[in-house]
């Protein structure tokens, strides 16, 4: 069997276009003062017009005070006026470049009377600038081929704002245009009287529609763990006192201090040659000159502790959590391998603990779940922090057995034997890192260049960093004595803060938590659990290798389709595009369709209870100790006609993930803990749904939109409280054991290994009954409704949410008529979102989408939802209908339509070079062949799609008489 490179693969999609019209970071490297900024050159001016005259250095920056071994693969610069860039060579996935220009400056660069504005010139700069009219850039854009929120977007944080741009089949022009778009955006944005009160609406939207319980409860999280500092009361949304009294003036202020090229990073990852990169980012960003002095970095403060050390909120919405952190000062560190060694050593003294609080929650612990972890918040503070989640509301004695806990591995070192399955999980994590590095995506490289630079750190090559630990095992960095130490080391501090959320009030609380914090919990903890050495050996044994009946190559895509004499069907595409990944799927049974119609059931905990069940006589810790130092995974899902077992291993695992799944499949242990577990997270969540437009969404949506069918949206309280052990047995015990079963091995792996693999393992399993009689159920819509149906919330007086909804269809038949849709819902989503948000600022990210399932014959739908205050929920309805009403009377003109396809066509492109796509396409095809010939005509399906192709759709299916309408609206007080 031939093994494709990821350049062949790209003829592989050629196929798809017949018939298409034409058309690992590692800390910081240098001196505090230069990683923030770079300091202008005195010749800043002297560029002879030559764009290579603008460079000043092409020194690597990043590197500088480091003894970690560059990545070749960067190539740096400074600019005479200050701005630094980075720029690399990165082929995935294939004719992308990925664009990010970071300004040092977010949310804690601001005045009292500026909280807001550094977000506020993020949306402002994407409206528009001195380049560019009022909301063209978007446009321009998506003419290139970029979707709007996921290829262009932008992000502000307390340390920095970033701008986002990935550009798909990106050519010299294209490169050029978009880098002299962004120039202007961050150098001369339109912060006119206009521009301000156009987009200030959006920006109070945006805010209003974050959900209120758990804004608050982190509100009040930084006000106590950074109370004296300014992180304490400098979330990036900012205050709506400050965003109402912004001007023009003020915010142009704040714009001309910190935006400027000293404090600007150009970040270029993707398909191009970086020699040229770097001459554009010279040519478009070089002209850029600071207004005034450059100023002094504020100072963002230590922890205080003289500080209260316990605060207690009240939270109706929110279950029962105590939040904890050990606290010291945040100082610059010069990146260094010693440095990065001892953090190694500090992470797995955590991992170690977060083992033994996993274990005992396993068990059925007087907590759900705790964690313990490491970070450095916004530059603020170094500090270790503590997440509890008590069962119910009983927080005292869970706060008293996380500590002992700690305590325990305070007082003595780890076993060895315990610090070897940290050294497994990072060893396995490294490997995968070294081995796929050639799949990595340049969006994910450039994330990883700013935030490198944003929390002062550097980032290199995965080989480099595997050597860097390689070489602290070496040196003993990982001795007990010395996980002892940082374990120590770790939980002091020079201020200690807690924070309890509960969801009804409670008496001296603050006084009780403050007492819980010092109890003397030496010697609580019990006996440590020991972990036995298991081995594959242990699961349950397979049958004899099942022969092959049967094997068609599908030419069109390269792939292998087998019948197994056991019944099993198996598709393979073998393939080299993943280096070192494969995906595994294993589809079962009949999915939603083979769920009880007439009853809610405790399928709803199968993800977290069946997996966790065990297999054969192992448990979840012993599975954990099976594959640990292994990429071998098992996660469970519901299609509409399958169950799945689905994994990402490599191709020396692929055997004992096969085999893995096999006997998941076919001896579950059903240990009660899991589903108890389940439940009781489950009961803790439950009053959240209820806490805001979102949630009530979240929780009641998909059921409405099935007419009430049980199978689909979230449980009831009642159906979770009553779900036991012995309820979720009965009803996946037989679901486990009938229905046909497919396997798909997509990845870098041969054809006859991996049929091989299959026959021994899941070709192993006895033929499988087919449900006598099966009739698949339909799927229902609700009828039209003239009133909408009404939800109500507990949250804040100023949230609702509207839904309209359309019905439409399903199955494969109608893959092309649901291509036409897909493209409608994009139109009307954009005309929906120019109307509601950057006209009339009434919400901040209205959304239509459609659905149209595949695995049933009906069940799909176009729909349109929005967060609006509740006075806008009749302009949501009135918008939607008449853009509804103008998709049916008047065909899209040609540049609308090309801005919708475009970006669609560039979708499949990018993601058709990945495994995932091809898989997901064809889940199912080796019982329904229909689904090979509807993937054939993807790209011609939406290449070749007219105008009058989509009126006639709209006409169709945007049928006033059959729309169904929902609001979710404040509740009576």
């Amino acid at each position: 069997m031939i093994v494709y490179s990821r350049t062949a693969r790209l003829a592989l999609l050629a196929f798809l276009t017949i018939g298409a019209a034409p058309q690992h970071s590692v800390r910081a490297p240098e001196s505090r003062a230069d990683a923030q900024q770079a300091t202008p050159s005195s010749s800043a001016d002297a560029t002879d017009g030559r764009p290579g005259a603008a460079i000043a250095s092409r020194a690597a920056w990043l590197y500088k005070g480091s003894d970690i071994t560059p990545d070749p693969a960067w190539h740096f610069g400074v600019l005479k006026n200050g701005l630094r860039y980075a720029v690399r060579k990165n082929g995935v996935p294939p004719g992308q470049i990925s664009v990010r220009v970071r300004i040092d400056a977010g949310s804690l660069y601001e005045k009292d009377g500026e909280r807001g504005f550094a977000h506020m010139i993020e949306h402002l700069s994407f409206r528009g600038s001195e380049y560019v009219p009022d909301g063209e850039a978007k446009r321009i854009w998506q003419r290139m081929g970029t979707t709007f929120g996921s290829d262009t977007n932008a992000q502000t944080t307390p340390t920095q704002t970033v701008y986002k741009l990935d550009l798909p089949s990106a050519t010299d022009a294209g490169i050029d245009e978009s880098l002299h778009i962004l120039a202007g955006m961050v150098s001369k944005p339109n912060i006119t009287p206009q521009a301000l009160n156009a987009e200030r609406p959006a920006v109070l939207a945006e805010q209003r529609e974050a959900p209120g319980p758990q804004v608050r409860v982190i509100d009040a999280l930084n006000a106590t763990f950074f109370a004296g500092q300014p992180l304490a009361d400098r979330s990036p949304i900012g205050h709506v006192a400050e965003l109402e009294a912004a001007t023009a003036e003020t915010v142009k202020a704040f714009h001309d201090r910190w935006y400027r090229p000293e404090r600007a990073l150009v970040v270029i990852a993707g398909d191009f040659d970086p020699a040229k990169l770097e001459l554009m980012v010279a040519k478009n960003f070089a002209d850029w000159k600071g207004t005034g002095p450059n100023p002094a970095d504020p100072d963002f403060g230590v922890p205080d502790p003289k500080q209260i050390t316990t605060k207690a909120v009240v939270e109706p919405g929110i279950p029962t959590r105590i939040e904890m952190a050990i606290l010291r000062p945040w100082r610059y560190n010069d990146d260094t391998v010693l440095f990065n060694q001892k953090r190694l050593a500090d992470s797995t003294a955590l991992a170690v603990i977060n083992r033994r609080l996993e274990t005992r929650a396993r068990s059925g612990g007087s907590f759900i779940a705790a964690a313990v972890r490491l970070d450095d918040p916004s530059r603020s503070a170094n500090g270790t922090f503590v997440t509890i989640l008590p069962v119910g509301s009983a927080w005292e004695p869970a706060l008293k057995d996380v500590r002992a806990v700690i305590a325990d591995a305070q007082a003595s070192p780890p076993t060895k034997a315990e610090i070897e399955r940290e050294l497994a999980e990072e060893r396995i994590a490294f490997k995968t890192l070294v081995d796929t590095y050639r799949a990595e995506a340049g969006s994910k490289e450039a994330d990883d260049m700013v935030q490198a630079l944003d929390i002062r750190e550097t980032t290199t090559a995965p080989s480099t960093i595997q050597k860097v630990f390689e070489d602290a095992e070496k040196k003993g960095f990982f001795a007990p004595d010395k996980i002892l130490a940082s374990t120590r080391r770790l939980f002091q501090g020079s201020a200690t803060r807690a924070l309890i959320s509960t969801p009804a009030a409670e008496p001296g609380i603050e006084t009780k938590l403050a007492a819980a914090l010092k109890v003397d919990v030496k010697g609580l903890a019990g006996k440590r659990i020991k972990q036995g050495k298991v081995t594959f050996d242990a699961l349950p044994k397979l049958g004899a290798p099942a022969t092959i009946v049967s094997h068609t190559p599908i030419k069109e895509f390269d792939m292998q389709e087998y019948t197994l004499s056991n019944g099993v069907r198996v598709l393979i595409y073998p393939t080299t595009s993943e280096d070192s990944r494969v995906y595994v799927r294993v589809r079962f049974g009949g999915g939603y369709n083979a769920l009880p119609t007439d009853r809610e059931t405790a399928a709803w905990a199968a993800g977290l209870a069946l997996t966790a069940g065990g297999i054969g006589k192992l448990n979840q810790g012993d599975l954990d100790e099976l594959t640990s130092g292994r990429r071998i995974g098992l996660d469970f899902g519901i299609d509409e006609d399958a169950f799945t077992y689905n994994a990402m291993t490599s191709p020396t695992d692929l055997g004992d993930q096969l085999r893995l799944m096999a006997a998941a499949l076919s001896a579950p242990a059903w240990d009660p803990a899991p589903v108890l577990r389940a439940r009781a997270v489950a009961i803790s969540g439950y009053p959240s749904s209820n806490s805001s437009p979102e949630g009530v969404l979240s929780r009641d949506l998909e059921r409405l939109l099935h007419d009430g069918d049980p199978r689909w949206g979230n449980p009831s309280l009642a159906a979770i409280t009553a779900t036991t052990p012995q309820s979720f047995r009965a009803l996946w015990e037989p679901l486990l054991k009938t229905g046909p079963i497919e396997v798909m091995v997509f990845g870098d792996i041969k054809a006859d290994a991996a049929i091989a693999a299959v026959q021994k393992t899941l070709g192993a399993l006895p033929p499988r009954a087919v449900p006598a009689g099966l009739v698949v159920p339909p799927v229902r819509f609700p009828a039209h409704n003239l009133s909408p149906v009404v939800r109500t919330h507990d949250g804040p007086d100023n949230q609702a949410a509207a839904v309209i909804a359309w019905p439409t269809g399903g199955g494969v038949a109608g893959a092309t008529e649901s291509r036409r849709l897909d493209v409608l819902a994009a139109i009307f989503s954009d005309r929906l979102f120019d109307r509601l948000r950057s006209q009339a600022g009434a919400s901040y990210s209205p959304n239509v989408s459609s659905s149209w399932p595949t695995g049933t014959p009906s069940g799909g739908r176009i729909m349109a939802i929005g967060q609006v205050a509740p006075d806008n929920i009749p302009l949501f309805f009135k918008l939607s209908r008449e853009i509804a009403a103008e998709l049916v009377a008047k065909p899209v003109d040609e540049d609308e339509l090309k801005r919708t396809i475009g970006p669609m066509q560039q979708s499949i492109m990018r993601q058709s070079t990945g495994n995932q796509f091809w898989m997901n396409q064809l889940d199912g095809a080796t019982y329904d062949p229909a689904r090979i010939a509807a993937l054939t005509h993807l790209y011609s399906d939406i290449s070749s799609m007219t105008a009058a192709d989509l009126q006639a759709t709209a006409a169709k299916y945007l049928r006033p008489d059959r729309d169904w309408t929902m609001q979710v609206v404040p509740k009576a007080k």
